[in-house]
């Protein structure tokens, strides 16, 4: 158990698993974008540990790596707005893109930057993201690749932050609900 502010988190997911499910998602990515040239968008703040890795150990030839860095939430909760304070000037255009994500949640970041990247005409678009919650998950965009499926629980860890803390931990924690 570990205690950050005023908050309690206990251990979730051990960096020996992060590692295991980044080894198999990028392998099947250097399978499907071999050739391809794709380009990696980061999600900062929350994604660049694992986005990291993933480009890092993705041996494809020709790929680039590009930053985006949207807000939506504050504390433990979601604004349910979304303001781009970073955005990349890559030209996109007939691309393959891939979008890193720490989290998918509702969908609402994912189904903004998507969007998005529609409008600039994107070879095509996909997503890798380290943590999906499933029963939360409000669209229709295919969520390809992901590290681990995990329930309505607030995570922190591995790049994942309570009000800007805890990204430093090399493992997933929860919020430990009082009982």
């Amino acid at each position: 158990m570990i205690k950050i502010k005023d908050k309690t988190f206990e251990l979730f997911i051990s960096n020996k698993e992060i590692k295991l499910k980044t080894n198999k998602i990028v392998k099947s990515l250097q399978e499907c974008y071999v050739d391809k040239n794709p380009i990696f968008f980061i999600i900062l703040d929350g994604a660049f540990v694992f986005g990291a890795d993933v480009f890092q150990k993705c041996k494809i030839k020709n790929s680039e790596v590009e930053f985006m860095k949207l807000k939506s939430y504050d504390g433990l909760e979601n604004t349910g707005s979304l303001k781009t304070i970073l955005k990349s000037n890559k030209q996109i255009k007939n691309r393959n893109v891939i979008i890193i994500e720490d989290i998918v949640d509702s969908g609402f970041t994912i189904n903004h930057i998507v969007k998005m990247f529609k409008k600039e005409n994107a070879k095509t678009i996909e997503v890798v993201s380290l943590l999906y919650k499933p029963n939360n998950y409000n669209y229709n965009h295919n969520i390809k690749w992901y590290g681990f499926e995990i329930p309505n629980d607030f995570v922190i860890g591995y790049g994942l932050d309570y009000n800007g803390i805890g990204r430093e931990l090399n493992e997933i924690y929860k919020l430990k609900i009082k009982t």
